[in-house]
Order: C-alpha cells, then sequence, then structure tokens
C-alpha cells in the first residue's frame, strides 16, 4: 500500500541528499521516479534539486496546474512551497493510483510559524519523517531556523520569503527563544 510521506528537516539537515538516495534505490531497480521542485526554488536553476554534497538531479518544475504522469514513485523537494490543492492532489494519487509520493521540505519559517505548504503536509501524509540535524550554536537538536542579516544577526517578522541557505542557520528552541529575545530588546 503507498503512503503519502512528509520528510521535514531544518536548512543544513539533508533533504535533499535523502531525496537524492531514494531516487537512486528506485532508479537502480530500473523503476520510473518523478521528481518535483517547486517553481519558487531556482537557487540551482530552474528544475534542479542539489544537495551540499553535490548530488543534483534534473526535476519537473511544480506549477499550480502541472500534470502528473504514472511511475512507480514520486518524489517531491521544497514541499514547504506547495499549494494545498496540489497537497490534496499527491494525496489523492496515493489513494486511488496506489502511487507512493515523499514529499521533502522545510516545517516553519525563521519566525517559527508553519509553511502553508507544510500545515496541509503535516495534515495529509501518512507519514511523518523528520530528518535531523544539530544546532548551529550548542550541537543539540536543531528544530527551527534563524535568518540572519548581511551581518549576520538574527532577523524576524520578514515577510518576504528568501530562498536559499546562505542566510540561515538550524538552531535549537533554545538558541532560537535566545536570539529572539535579543531581536525584541533592540
Amino acid at each position: 500500500m503507498a503512503h503519502l510521506y512528509f520528510r521535514f528537516g531544518t536548512m543544513g539537515s539533508g533533504k535533499s541528499y535523502d531525496l537524492y538516495k531514494v531516487y537512486r534505490n528506485y532508479t537502480d531497480q530500473n523503476r520510473d521516479v518523478l521528481v518535483f521542485v517547486s517553481d519558487i526554488d531556482n537557487r540551482h536553476g530552474v528544475g534542479k534539486v542539489t544537495s551540499r554534497s553535490g548530488s543534483s538531479l534534473d526535476a519537473i518544475t511544480l506549477y499550480p496546474k502541472t500534470a502528473i504522469p504514472r511511475p512507480s514513485c514520486i518524489l517531491v523537494d521544497e514541499g514547504q512551497f506547495l499549494l494545498p490543492d496540489q497537497v490534496i492532489q499527491f494525496s489523492n494519487i496515493v489513494d486511488t493510483l496506489n502511487i507512493p509520493v515523499i514529499v521533502y521540505g522545510l516545517k516553519n519559517n525563521s519566525d517559527n510559524k508553519l509553511f502553508h505548504g507544510s500545515e496541509f503536509l503535516l495534515l495529509y501524509a501518512d507519514k511523518l519523517e523528520e530528518i535531523k540535524t544539530i544546532c548551529k550554536h550548542c550541537e543539540s537538536k536543531a528544530t527551527m531556523v534563524l535568518r540572519l542579516d548581511n551581518d549576520r544577526e538574527p532577523i524576524f517578522e520578514v515577510p518576504m520569503i528568501q530562498v536559499g541557505d546562505a542566510s540561515y542557520e538550524p538552531v535549537c528552541r533554545k538558541c532560537w527563544r535566545k536570539a529572539y529575545s535579543k531581536w525584541q530588546e533592540h
């Protein structure tokens, strides 16, 4: 029986690398796999999934009305940017076509609010799997993300989505709260 998986983690936790490993597992067994990436994430070029380790895959850019053919497995990167209808469409593919769908993405933004796509993935996913990494400051488990300005100082309540990882750090709740309290004092 197929499932809808949401594999989430902070920046730098290895989500794209894990997607690449799953892709290789399927293709090494001569299975058809479709890889999707959000149209919002174009930092490595349109239609690319790239990990920090250098692993890279061509992907189908996922627009709101993208038609999805029938493979053995569907992999989706940057799931936090999915629209609610796209999450529901993927859950329908799992339920009606019995095709596993594995979505990778961030759970929450730097203000510690759920991304809209992640909210719907948490509601619709059959299985939730956390990809873990450690805090940049204290080596506890990272569950949050700090957004940094050009001076590498944490910033909050910035409405704009900034794609990429150059100005983000994975942190634990305690270090996030410490940075947030310091930011509020200014």
